[in-house]
């Protein structure tokens, strides 16, 4: 993994092909479907520039225990088989190398910082991503971090933790091609477009309030005291709000009803788009008008011309029979 990548955390972005995805459900449906413990695998892609493309992945052989005693996991992962695989898909494609490991979640875990100190054997600072199995429509499967060290501000050692960065699914022209076939079986036939739609709008907007309803705890928690003020979070809100349009509440005066005379952007924007709809409407019904008057003059002349014809046709006719006779 280049060194730019790791330095700049911020603009990373990863991309989770579809055969990831269903080779990690695969994985936890054999392994851990029925005692709900959480399966760990290798991650397999390449790294271009600030972009890590997680195309392939392979399952590894873990076993994880709480210890009563001590409060904390105790856990093996075969690195020996790790080494082996690796060697196997270089074989098969040598342009995919390790990039990270996943591991099916739903969350982090304390031992993850340990697992992942031992896959820094293989990548200088490997990718960690969960992916929670559990079916949920609202919001991605995937959760993509990095480890770094954060340094104290009252001079003690810097601790090491993870560093969340955005991630996404992305699949090939023929990676699209073969999941759409997989899912012919499990869309419902029955249900129609506009249905789907609707459903896709509906899922949006819960994923959007759930995404306010924690943007509003986090605020709530730093005016609380509860947590110190992060001043890039606090950036990112302003400039969601800045995307906003600036709207003007219509309020009633106090001794009248009549609202007050303020136009907002929203209501001017929509009569800007109703007025472009109703010119265009215009415009196609004065063409189309155009259009059938040209052609009913053009039906008369050639009515008229095909009339002509036909009498002088007819002129000629008895004159031949004369001549004829």
């Amino acid at each position: 993994m280049s060194q730019e990548l790791i330095s700049n955390l911020s603009s990373a972005k990863i991309v989770v092909h579809p055969l990831v995805l269903l080779s990690v459900v695969d994985h936890y449906n054999r392994v851990a479907k029925n005692n709900n413990k959480r399966v760990v695998g290798v991650l397999l892609g390449q790294v271009q520039g600030l972009t890590v493309n997680v195309a392939n992945s392979f399952a590894v052989p873990f076993e994880e225990e709480f210890d009563k005693t001590t409060n904390s996991n105790v856990w093996f992962l075969d690195h020996n088989y790790v080494e082996t695989m690796r060697d196997m898909f270089k074989k098969i494609n040598a342009k995919e190398y390790l990039v990270g490991w996943y591991h099916s979640g739903p969350k982090l875990e304390a031992s993850d910082l340990q697992i992942n100190e031992l896959f820094k054997k293989y990548v200088q600072n490997p990718l960690l991503v969960v992916i929670n199995v559990q079916h949920q429509n609202i919001g991605l499967p995937t959760n993509a971090y990095f480890s770094v060290e954060e340094i104290q501000n009252d001079g003690t050692a810097a601790i090491k933790t993870f560093e969340h960065v955005p991630s996404e699914v992305g699949a090939e022209e023929a990676e699209e091609i073969g999941v759409e076939h997989l899912l012919r079986d499990v869309k419902d036939n029955a249900v129609g477009t506009l249905s789907k739609r609707l459903i896709m709008q509906i899922n949006s907007l819960k994923g959007l309030a759930q995404r306010l309803l924690k943007i509003r705890q986090y605020l709530d928690s730093v005016v609380e005291g509860k947590l110190p003020i992060n001043y890039e979070i606090i950036q990112n809100i302003q400039k969601i709000f800045n995307l906003l349009p600036k709207t003007i509440e219509y309020s009633p005066t106090e001794n009248n009803s009549t609202p007050n005379a303020s136009n907002s952007t929203i209501t001017r924007a929509t009569n800007d788009s109703f007025l472009i709809i109703y010119v265009s409407s215009m415009i196609r019904a004065i063409i189309s008008l155009h259009d059938l008057i040209t052609n009913k003059i053009q039906n008369r002349e050639s009515e008229a011309v095909s009339e002509k014809v036909d009498e002088v046709v007819d002129s000629k006719q008895p004159l031949e029979k004369a001549s004829d006779s």
